[in-house]
């Protein structure tokens, strides 16, 4: 991304974002110029682009524009590469920081300190932060369905626990189902034999009211992923639907790995599928002071919760993999936490399996296919 008729300069653009207000960092050497416009205000933006490139003197010179993943997610990514305007989304986490205990922060300093770490990455330097891979619109639309559904459930398990909570303010216990409570309310008796008090009965209607609706949404959703699966039109529905054929990974597991992580990324080795999972440990290792302080963390929550519950589901249905095998040997018959320590490393190894499985056809050693 070099000019020769600039002889390589390039305006960099820091973003600090926020819902009010956007912060512009503009370099094209050592000093910064910085100004503040509307939030999403794409046509003062480009005005001020261009006041930038006439008081830097790169007019013609390409731009490179880079900002924090976050709230705005990726259109604004998308605006600017139908610009021509190259960007780069960076993770919040990866960015280098001064390790000092106390240190200034604001908007100005941020901004500031962003484009500089711009122009390190742009001159070269790879490890000053991590750089988001965008996936599109497409496969961005396509982590709507399964996450709405884990928001849903957990909203029901809420108006649960609400429910029951406010029955038992009063003595009342109840169990089983309470898609119906909304019509036992009249049977329903107080500690001391009276009846739900007027307020307490409208409130429970309400909230049964509420528990059915997202009960509802709940099937609903459920039902599209079904047919999603039965019949895939998708890249990641094709993958999800070749993971499904391995016993012991069922519908949830497959939908959670082939959106968030099969379906559209593009791993070179197997170190980058651990890392990205946030399954690799971490050692400490420094002078006369060696210990591991557990696995990184990093990457994606929902894969590394989906992966933990499916390595001790592949104990139970894969008994003759190679996997377990492993497992059983060198965890199987210790303590509580070592068989915790084992299952997160089986975790990482399986995760690394089924990435070879779907993107080479690489059946896990001793697998059953159904």
């Amino acid at each position: 991304m070099t000019d020769n008729s600039h002889n390589g300069k390039m305006l960099l653009v820091a973003m600090e974002l926020s819902n009010s207000k956007w912060r512009l960092a503009f370099s094209g050497g050592d000093k910064v110029r910085q100004k503040v416009i509307e939030a999403r205000n794409r046509s003062r933006f480009l005005d001020e682009l261009g006041q930038a490139k006439e008081k830097f003197g790169l007019k013609d010179a390409p731009v490179l524009c880079c900002y924090e993943a976050g709230r705005d997610g990726f259109w604004i990514y998308r605006w600017l590469k139908s610009e021509g305007i190259g960007c780069l989304v960076v993770d919040p986490a990866s960015i280098e920081v001064n390790r000092r205990k106390r240190r200034a922060k604001t908007d100005r300093l941020d901004a500031e300190s962003l484009v500089r770490l711009l122009r390190r990455y742009k001159d070269g330097d790879r490890y000053v932060w991590s750089v988001i891979r965008i996936p599109d619109e497409q496969q961005e639309d396509e982590l709507r369905l399964h996450r709405e559904l884990e928001r849903l459930k957990k909203e029901r398990t809420a108006h649960r626990c609400r429910i029951k909570s406010l029955l038992v303010l009063h003595g009342i216990s109840v169990s089983g189902s309470l898609s119906r409570l909304d019509q036992k309310l009249d049977e329903l008796i107080c500690w001391n034999g009276k009846p739900l008090p007027e307020a307490l009965r409208s409130e429970l209607h309400r909230e049964s009211e509420r528990l059915s609706q997202v009960s509802e949404q709940i099937k609903l959703l459920e039902k599209q992923k079904l047919e999603k699966l039965k019949a895939p039109q998708t890249h990641a529905d094709r993958r999800a639907a070749e993971l499904i054929r391995l016993n012991g990974i069922g519908e949830v597991s497959a939908w959670v790995l082939a959106k968030e992580f099969f379906g559209w990324r593009d791993f070179k080795n197997r170190r980058e599928v651990g890392a990205l999972s946030g399954l690799t440990p971490t050692p400490y290792d420094s002078g006369g002071s060696c210990k591991e302080q557990g696995i990184s963390k990093a990457g994606s929550p929902r894969v590394r919760r989906v992966m933990i519950e499916l390595a001790w589901s592949w104990i139970r249905f894969q008994p003759e993999s190679e996997l377990t095998k492993w497992f059983e040997k060198r965890f199987a018959h210790g303590s509580s936490r070592m068989r915790r320590v084992g299952i997160t490393a089986l975790a990482r190894k399986l995760l690394v399996a089924l990435w070879k499985y779907v993107e080479f056809g690489m059946v896990p050693e001793g697998a059953i296919i159904r």
